[in-house]
């Protein structure tokens, strides 16, 4: 089952490696895995709108094209469809397997969705939740992001690796070794870089998207469950769940910029262009970071359980 206030050792992090474009109007969704529930941080809030009921335990919320929001729940094998504009739900469908991370193609057509139990990612109909295909990855796949070219990177947690499939033929065309326990993905905005939280080896690793390998491991410590990077690329944002803090790392050379205290058990990220988000698990919290002076100016009660974070844009409604 995943879901419950588990020990860290087994607890599976949702998390949100998300970049918003500089100078465009955000909002941010929380997704709250113990009270089943959605809420909306509009920019600047200090309070989040009214909870949407969204069903049992909602691990992952990505954004779509047309104000559509998209949340697994791998409890129930469920997915649920928020017109996120509206504030209410679109539809639900059920999926096979156990649904976890979730990637939404661009034009909103497909959805990408890894099977949890089942080792794979599968391929649905955003419109319907009809089963189109799947392709095998490592086992236990966690994170998923996809990139502009559509290349899905798939962070297999258990398998010490990421899964790099080829969505249009639905083929896993590469794997790369990375550090202990990956869970949380982010790609710069030039995608020629892509950074893995390694939950248990306390670091992250960094991908070159061209070559295909691992360029770069900047140690964090702790266990570094979501991250993130700032739009302009040049830093990375990296929640540590053991410490309650979030890590500030520079993209070049993983030098330490800042730590900052959130709450406790921190695990999805977002971040746009003036201020990172950290959903704080245990504290039923959101924290606002202000990414020129690097602290805390804002936390903000969300129901109980906020694990993942997605950001829309005004262009997405």
């Amino acid at each position: 089952m995943i879901g419950g206030r588990i020990p860290a050792s087994f607890v599976l992090a949702t998390l949100a490696g998300l970049a918003a474009s500089a100078g465009e109007a955000q909002t941010i969704y929380v997704a709250s895995q113990g009270a089943g529930t959605l809420v909306a941080l509009a920019p600047g809030a200090t309070s989040g709108a009214a909870p949407l009921a969204v069903g049992r335990s909602p691990a992952q919320a990505a954004a779509g094209p047309e104000g559509s929001l998209y949340l697994t729940h791998p409890d129930t094998g469920r997915i649920t469809v928020v017109d996120g504009a509206g504030g209410s739900i679109r539809q639900t469908y059920s999926v096979p397997g156990q649904p976890f991370g979730i990637a939404v193609s661009p034009d909103g057509v497909h959805l990408f969705v890894g099977d949890w139990a089942g080792h794979r990612v599968m391929r649905l109909s955003a419109r319907t939740g009809a089963f189109e295909g799947a392709v095998a990855v490592g086992r236990e796949p966690a994170g998923l992001v996809l990139g502009r070219d559509g290349t899905l990177y798939v962070a297999d947690r258990e398998s010490r690796q990421v899964s790099v499939v080829d969505t249009r033929a639905m083929a896993c065309v590469n794997t790369i070794p990375v550090g202990e326990g990956p869970f949380a993905l982010a790609l710069n905005s030039a995608q020629d870089r892509l950074y893995i939280a390694n939950v248990r080896s306390g670091d992250v690793s960094v991908i070159d998207t061209i070559a295909r390998r691992v360029v770069a491991t900047f140690a964090v410590g702790g266990m570094p469950y979501g991250v993130a990077v700032s739009p302009d690329g040049a830093r990375i944002f990296v929640t540590d769940q053991r410490a309650g803090t979030l890590v500030v790392l520079g993209a070049a050379d993983g030098a330490l910029r800042a730590t900052v205290p959130v709450g406790r058990y921190p695990e999805g990220v977002a971040v746009t262009a003036q201020q990172a988000y950290v959903a704080n698990w245990f504290s039923d919290s959101v924290s606002v970071i202000d990414l020129a002076s690097l602290r805390e100016t804002a936390r903000i009660a969300v129901p109980e359980g906020p694990r993942s974070l997605a950001i829309m844009t005004e262009d997405d409604r």
